[in-house]
């Protein structure tokens, strides 16, 4: 069992950075980002091209899409939901639809369909108490939680974490107050595409990258998001730890194909108790 908690942790931890992004837009955008998966997916490729096609080290591939990929999450919302915002979250919603498909074929298109990977050294596993504790799963552990600091710091001890909530909360109170909104909107773009550009790294040395990678990953977002409490990245976090755990536990009473459906069960029965879920919220911080 204790071996299935590790690895439940491990898949909780490469779900909670974009389930942290998806709350995190919502929460103060108010809309919920469909596109999330295929922006994964481009971030992952974007890595990939540093450490394979340029020969750079894993490392530094990963700071440059860092540093580099929130500007393509701003870019997407300058040219397709900033014109858009007037019309409100269904709209938004439809267009993050349309833009995930048109930035699946971005990448089908210069990189084909052919699964790629990093160049990374084998590593032997760890053995700890008898458990079973790979590389990957240390620095995915490493670099969630310091992302998870990251946020928790930026939303509570900073201005440009004030000038973001207060934009949730009122935009026109925030304007009156001085606050632009535009720049509480970019700010929150551009940490959301960090944490994007981070699960893309992780999960790129998890599994192969294909053009289709965050179709594997997007239902699973939404769920833990929505268990944790839309609009709440804290609430992500343990949205996404706690469906990972489930699912690997499911395993000891059913098939392992079967144990997303355990874990989605354990979502509905929280939900029916707690429509808002676990953090639920209309601010992302009182």
């Amino acid at each position: 069992m204790g071996q299935l908690i590790i690895n439940g942790l491990g898949t909780g931890l490469i779900i909670a950075l974009p389930a942290m992004a998806l709350s995190l837009t919502f929460g103060i955008l108010r809309f919920p980002n469909f596109a999330i998966g295929a922006m994964l997916t481009m971030a992952a490729y974007m890595a990939w091209s540093f450490n394979t096609l340029l020969g750079m080290p894993l490392i530094l591939a990963a700071a440059l899409t860092l540093l580099l990929f929130p500007l393509i999450a701003l870019i997407c919302d300058l040219s397709v939901f900033k014109p858009l915002r007037i019309r409100g979250p269904v709209t938004l919603l439809v267009a993050s639809m349309g833009l995930s498909f048109v930035l699946e074929n971005i990448c089908r298109l210069f990189f084909g369909n052919d699964a790629r990977s990093f160049e990374i050294p084998l590593a032997r596993p760890y053995r700890v108490m008898g458990l079973r504790i790979n590389y990957e799963l240390l620095v995915t552990a490493g670099v969630s939680i310091s992302a998870m600091a990251m946020v928790y710091f930026i939303l509570q001890h900073t201005s440009l974490g004030r000038a973001m909530r207060a934009v949730a909360d009122n935009p026109n109170l925030a304007a009156a107050r001085g606050i632009d909104a535009n720049w509480g909107i970019g700010a929150t773009w551009g940490l959301s595409g960090m944490l994007i550009a981070a699960s893309g790294v992780l999960i790129g040395m998890d599994r192969a990258i294909d053009p289709q990678l965050g179709w594997n990953y997007i239902i699973v977002c939404f769920a833990a998001a929505i268990l944790g409490g839309l609009g709440s990245p804290v609430g992500a976090v343990i949205g996404a730890l706690t469906l990972g755990i489930v699912g690997e536990l499911a395993t000891l009473i059913v098939d392992p194909n079967y144990r997303s459906a355990i874990a989605f069960m354990v979502v509905a029965l929280v939900l029916l108790v707690r429509p808002t879920g676990l953090l639920g919220r209309r601010e992302i911080v009182k």
